[in-house]
């Protein structure tokens, strides 16, 4: 068994350290407040600091970045946390398994797949993808191995309050009440489940065809909300949700006083038109399937 050193322990890294623990690896989870799951060793630190990351990842055979600042925040957060994890990723030689997302191919027509040109123009997502060409960069030069793994928005037990599927859709759906929604409850949209996402970097660290690459979560296929919300009300023995959608100059106004609130324009587009995550690379590669969504709304629906 080897040694993973798992940075953040929100959403997605603590699905990723307790499935290391149960499959009998040494995990050490690296938080700014010290926390993790019960059976990782547990290290406070700045992961913008080199030198703290680096003694944290000495001996590790698998680096994952699991860390996901505030949106707002990415243009001040990721450039000196990236150093730090290429640093860590060198001194160790760990693999350095990167946690991604769609945001920088920016809007696509038709399925998104992993050799799509990092053509968005936004500025914050534009970080995201200097960070995983710089990670290949040193890849390619030998430096380091690596790997980014990108899912669609998440869903699923340990799912954040921002989760789109969050407590903001599951509360007025278990109560009968009507769901407010900022986007089209009819758009299709792919959703990908935490546990897959927490599997398919788990594979991607320690199969070594995963390297030097990115790759898609694998993920079913897309749902509207409305869609999900019937499904979901089916499994509850519910009849199907109502939706409302609110205004979008009233969201506008909002996110004046709220920064999360006043990102949402930026990734608009993923809601107004199909946002749609092609797989099939990781599934037939590592012959790793999505969860049945009828399994994963269960699951969701009983965490």
């Amino acid at each position: 068994m080897g040694k993973h050193v798992v940075v953040g322990s929100g959403q997605v890294g603590t699905h990723v350290a307790n499935k290391l623990l149960a499959q009998g690896h040494e995990v050490t989870v690296v938080t700014r407040s010290g926390s993790g799951p019960e059976g990782a060793v547990k290290v406070a630190a700045d992961i913008s600091d080199k030198a703290r990351l680096i003694e944290a990842a000495k001996g590790a055979d698998v680096l994952y970045n699991c860390v996901n600042p505030q949106y707002h925040r990415w243009l001040t957060d990721w450039p000196p946390m990236a150093e730090s994890f290429l640093a860590a990723a060198e001194a160790s030689g760990a693999v350095y398994v990167m946690l991604g997302n769609l945001y920088p191919y920016g809007p696509v027509d038709g399925p998104m797949t992993e050799d799509l040109p990092l053509a968005s123009a936004n500025p914050k997502f534009r970080v995201r993808a200097k960070m995983w060409r710089d990670a290949l960069a040193a890849h390619e030069a030998g430096r380091i191995r690596t790997t980014e793994v990108r899912g669609s928005d998440f869903f699923g037990p340990g799912a954040s309050d921002q989760s789109y599927l969050g407590d903001r859709f599951l509360v007025p759906l278990r109560e009968g009440k009507t769901i407010q929604l900022v986007y089209p409850p009819d758009m299709p949209h792919s959703w990908t489940y935490l546990p897959d996402v927490a599997d398919a970097l788990i594979v991607a660290g320690g199969d070594e065809r995963a390297w030097g690459r990115p790759w898609h979560v694998p993920t079913g296929d897309p749902l509207s909300f409305r869609q999900l919300g019937e499904r979901m009300a089916a499994l509850l023995g519910r009849p199907a949700p109502k939706f409302a959608r609110l205004p979008w100059p009233l969201v506008r106004v909002a996110g004046l006083f709220s920064p999360m609130i006043g990102e949402l324009g930026h990734v608009r587009y993923q809601f107004t038109q199909p946002f749609v995550l092609d797989s099939s690379a990781f599934q037939t590669t590592f012959g790793v399937a999505p969860t049945p969504i009828e399994v994963a709304l269960k699951a969701t629906l009983e965490a």
